[in-house]
């Protein structure tokens, strides 16, 4: 499974300048939550361009006055026909960012969607902080997705992916290796993988950069969701750490969202692109 990345800016960034306005456009079926949005995102980097209450009519709307920078799109779980809109999307206009936001929290779910071509996947009881700087985060070309889906995947919260049969199965990872990528999942940094698993940071990235080339992979967001496909995210790795064998889950956990934790401990989107 191969998900592209997109990291050329879109043509309304000024390098070099703070003049950043990008064009959203917002599809929900509640014109509530559609009204709560526009004015959530009245900000000087972003400016609604549209709203639908479907994509087909926003498709409609996009075709006549011209396409947006990224569409804030409601996703509910297993919706396979929302995953081939998606899809569609991404053929038909492969410059515009995708972001989906759902009421629940799945890997499975999350999985799907950068599957389908997603760029984030964020849950609705996000707040407005946080939304916004991770829709700059996914402008500039990450991928983004909540912080606290690490710590659920550590203490075995949510769903794995049941593994595809025929797909390779784990595609000759050494042991160590599916540690490591187990550590990525989670969201953990390279300083906190290499606490965690008693090693150096530089033998860590020896490690991702063979994972990469086993996996077929470009960087870590795609090894994240390829993980994801064949369920190594439900439980944490047998680790030893510098701080004595065995250390808890959870401290390490709080470590990596610490890490990806804005100002004033305000979670963000994760990012995973970089080594």
């Amino acid at each position: 499974m191969i998900v592209g990345d997109r990291q050329q800016p879109p043509s309304q960034i000024k390098r070099g300048t703070n003049m950043q306005t990008f064009q959203i456009f917002l599809v929900d079926p509640s014109q509530l939550l559609r009204e709560g949005l526009r004015r959530l995102l009245d900000d000087p980097s972003f400016s609604v361009s549209g709203e639908a209450a479907t994509l087909g009519e926003a498709l409609g709307k996009i075709t006549q006055d011209g396409t947006p920078d990224l569409l804030l799109l409601d996703y509910t779980a297993d919706d396979k026909q929302r995953l081939e809109e998606i899809r569609t999307l991404r053929q038909r206009l492969p410059k515009m960012r995708v972001v989906v936001l759902t009421d629940a929290l799945s890997s499975v779910s999350l999985a799907q969607c950068f599957d389908a071509g997603a760029d984030g996947y964020l849950v609705k009881n996000i707040s407005s902080v946080a939304l916004k700087q991770s829709l700059r985060l996914v402008m500039i070309g990450e991928k983004v997705f909540p912080t606290n889906l690490a710590s659920l995947l550590v203490n075995g919260k949510v769903e794995a992916r049941p593994a595809p049969i025929g797909e390779g199965g784990m595609a000759g990872l050494s042991e160590r290796e599916i540690q490591i990528l187990q550590c990525l999942l989670n969201g953990y940094p390279n300083k906190v993988i290499a606490h965690h698993l008693d090693i150096t940071e530089s033998t860590v990235k020896v490690h991702l950069k063979g994972i990469l080339r086993k996996i077929r992979a470009t960087n870590r967001t795609q090894a994240a969701i390829w993980a994801l496909n064949r369920g190594l995210g439900a439980s944490a790795p047998a680790a030893g750490s510098r701080s004595g064998a065995g250390a808890p889950a959870a401290a390490v956990a709080k470590a990596a969202e610490e890490s990806a934790a804005g100002p004033a401990g305000q979670a963000r989107g994760m990012r995973l692109d970089r080594l």
